[in-house]
Parts: structure tokens; C-alpha cells; sequence
């Protein structure tokens, strides 16, 4: 693991640096020529590229999957993992339901008029679960799941298939325990330019959801306008905030286990007492892995909670036997574990929150994922005689003042002479 010492100073500089050294090595993308080779060539180009970059044996001949082999898929699944995948399943949809708003809000104001702002889903959701590395499952139940739940009418699965050309036993498992509608085997930026511009195939959907490396996450920045993006959510991240009762070797084992996804990811760990920082960042298990893990002494934890405020760290664990307090003061990270139990594994896999975050400091404006990523507000007006009366003439005064003139004709129309 590539480590380096900072010193501790003002949050937001420190923030920024930590961030511009985790990130040094990494080469620009252009993700453009890829959606315009998608836009033209449609099926034909996501299958060109996909044999050019993941089913590199046996390429598939198409890009949809037949529903039936995710229910052929569950049915055979090893009994353990499905047991796990259905617990996983049951805590995603508890809190997702316990999410979604209880009906329309109803507001009378002091003209009479009543606006009723109400929220529905929208049409189709695209959901994208990478491959690469690994098979997620768990990414399938993260993003279906809470869209499902919002009313989404159809959710269309893509996932990059293996060399073989199919996608792996335990992604269409999950798909079928979700039910999702549609299932293609295309993954990376030409995955993304085909949900968000449709193919021959494909239809567009209306927002695209889920996380992936940096050509998805860029190609998903592109897309954004033609369709809604959940948030930029990939490379993971994690920051500790390390107490003096910590347990070295599981803040070790948490900070290896998100090297697992990569070595273009973001590690940081911070606390006051240099011995907690030498047992965590000198652990053998670390040095099997590339990742940057940017290490800083603290005055106290209180400090270590306001740089972490200025990173937005994707994940957060407070590892200190006053976490509830501290994380009182938290902002803006994607996810906060509390206490030395509460590893970010069990919320990557069966807590029941989600893991689809925000990273790249996007949890300053950003979430987690939810069924509200996939609902959309609507406004009714209604405007009785007397609020006419008395909102006309406030348009027409406005309206003219705005160059607009026929607005305010529009809104004296309905007034009674």
C-alpha cells in the first residue's frame, strides 16, 4: 500500500492535498469518442467493444439476456449464498420503504390558491452493476431494490459479462430476486451511452444508478441532462478516525478490505496517538495492496472529524468509544459507522443501507442511494376565484417589470372585470 504522512492543518487545504496526491497517477479520460461510436453503430459497436474489453473468449452475440436464466440462476444458487442474498434483500427494501414520503403535501396559502406538491416515480431506471475484478450481487439488490420500491415501471439491469460471454450465476440470481425487467450483458462507458441513448436493443432510460470505475463514472458525468445520474459513485473510500482503544488489526483488515476494489481509491486514517497510527498503517496485511492510504496525526478527534467533513470520505467509520458523539458533527460523509463493531462490510452487504454513495468529495451536495433517486416532484396549482382576484395584479406588476408584458395579460384575463 502506497503510504504517506500529512500534517494536520487547515481542513479544506488539507482536504485538497490529500486528495490531488491520492489521485496523481491518475491519466485523464475522454469518455466522447466512445458515445459517439455507441450513438452510431448501436448494438453492433456495445458488442465490438465489449469482446474488445471484457468477453474477450466467446464474445456474446447479443446484448439482452434471456429472463429466464436469472430465474434458472436463482434456483440453482448455492443455498448459503442465496440465504445471504435474501437477508441482504429484506434489510435493502426495509429501509427503502421506510424512505419513501407518506403522500402528497397539501399547502393552503393566504390568497386562497392551494399547491399540492406530490411525488412520482419515474418511467425507467437503468441500473449499473460492474464486473471486472469481481461479480457484485449485492450492487444488483442495492440499486433494484430501492427502485422497485419507488414504483419504477421497468429497471433494466447491465452488467459486463466475463470472457465467456455470460454474466456471472450470482448477478442474474439477484436480478431475479428483484425482478428486475430487463437484463444486458454490456458493461463500461458503452453501457452507460446505451441506457442513456438507447440502441436498437436498449431503450433509454430516464435515470442511470450504481457505481463503477472511472470510465463509467465519467461516461455517467456525460450522460448527465439526457437522463439523471445518481451521484459520481466510484473509486471506494474510506477514512478511520482511530481512538485510543482501537483494535489495530480490524481497522487494518477495514482498510484492506476497500483496497480490494482497486488501487485508484482514496484510504485515510487519522487519530492523536502516533502508536494507534504506527500499529494501523505498518500491518503486514497492508502491503499486498496499491492503494494510497494518507495518514495524519490529529491534535484530537475533534479535529480528525472536521478534516473528514472537508474530505466527504464515501465511507466513515468513527472507531472510538465516543462515536455517537462525534458523529453528531459529521456532514457530509456517504455513510457513517459507528463504533468498533460496525466494520463498512456489513453495510456494503447486509445492514440494510446503501453502498451506492457518493465519493470524490460528492457527499457534499450528495447521498446515499434511495427510492428518491428515482421519484420525481410534481406541482399541482389550483387557483379559486378570489386568489385570481388578488395574485393578477401582483403577475401583471412583474411581469412587466420583467419585459414580459402578456404574462400579465395572461393572468388579467381571469380577472373579473
Amino acid at each position: 500500500m502506497r503510504v504517506q504522512r500529512f500534517t494536520t492543518g487547515e481542513p479544506d487545504a488539507l482536504a485538497t492535498e490529500i486528495r490531488e496526491w491520492s489521485q496523481e497517477s491518475q491519466e485523464p479520460i475522454d469518455v466522447d469518442p466512445t458515445r459517439r461510436v455507441v450513438r452510431e453503430g448501436g448494438d453492433r459497436a456495445v458488442l465490438d467493444l465489449t469482446a474488445r474489453f471484457d468477453s474477450t473468449e466467446s464474445p456474446p452475440e447479443r446484448l439482452g439476456v434471456d429472463p429466464d436464466a436469472a430465474a434458472t440462476a436463482l434456483a440453482t444458487l448455492d443455498p448459503d449464498l442465496r440465504g445471504a442474498m435474501e437477508t441482504a434483500a429484506a434489510n435493502i427494501r426495509a429501509v427503502a420503504e421506510g424512505q419513501l414520503d407518506q403522500g402528497p403535501r397539501s399547502i393552503e396559502l393566504p390568497q386562497g390558491q392551494r399547491v399540492e406538491v406530490r411525488e412520482v416515480p419515474v418511467h425507467a431506471a437503468g441500473i449499473y452493476a460492474p464486473g471486472g475484478r469481481a461479480a457484485y450481487p449485492s450492487t444488483v439488490l442495492m440499486c433494484c431494490i430501492p427502485a422497485k420500491v419507488a414504483g419504477v415501471q421497468r429497471v433494466a439491469l447491465a452488467s459486463p459479462p466475463g470472457p465467456d460471454g455470460r454474466l456471472p450465476a450470482a448477478v442474474l440470481a439477484a436480478a431475479a430476486l428483484c425482478a428486475v425487467d430487463e437484463i444486458f450483458a454490456m458493461g463500461g462507458a458503452q453501457a452507460i451511452f446505451a441506457l442513456a441513448d438507447g440502441t436498437e436493443s436498449v431503450a433509454p432510460v430516464d435515470v442511470i444508478a450504481g457505481p463503477g470505475n472511472r470510465w463509467v463514472q465519467e461516461a455517467k458525468r456525460a450522460a448527465f441532462g439526457t437522463v439523471g445520474i445518481d451521484s459520481l459513485a466510484g473509486p471506494s473510500e474510506l477514512m478511520i478516525i482511530a481512538g485510543h482503544d482501537i483494535n489495530p488489526e480490524w481497522a487494518a483488515l477495514d482498510l484492506c478490505a476497500q483496497a480490494e476494489h482497486g488501487s485508484d481509491g482514496l484510504l485515510v486514517l487519522a487519530a492523536v496517538e502516533e502508536v494507534v497510527l504506527e500499529a494501523i498503517s505498518g500491518a503486514e496485511r497492508l502491503a499486498a495492496y496499491e492503494a494510497p492510504l494518507a495518514v495524519i496525526q490529529v491534535d484530537d478527534l475533534g479535529d480528525a472529524v472536521a478534516l473528514a467533513n472537508s474530505i466527504a470520505p464515501e465511507h466513515l467509520q468513527l472507531m472510538s468509544e465516543d462515536a455517537a458523539a462525534l458523529a453528531d458533527h459529521v456532514r457530509t460523509a456517504g455513510c457513517v459507522m459507528l463504533g468498533q463493531q460496525t466494520a463498512t462490510a456489513f453495510a456494503d452487504y447486509v445492514a440494510g443501507s446503501n453502498h451506492v454513495l457518493p465519493t470524490g468529495g460528492a457527499g457534499r451536495f450528495s447521498g446515499p442511494l434511495g427510492p428518491g433517486t428515482f421519484r420525481r416532484r410534481i406541482a399541482n396549482v389550483s387557483l379559486p376565484g378570489r386568489a385570481v382576484e388578488a395574485l393578477a395584479p401582483q403577475v401583471d406588476v412583474l411581469a412587466r417589470a420583467e419585459g414580459l408584458p402578456v404574462h400579465g395579460e395572461s393572468a388579467m384575463a381571469r380577472k373579473s372585470e
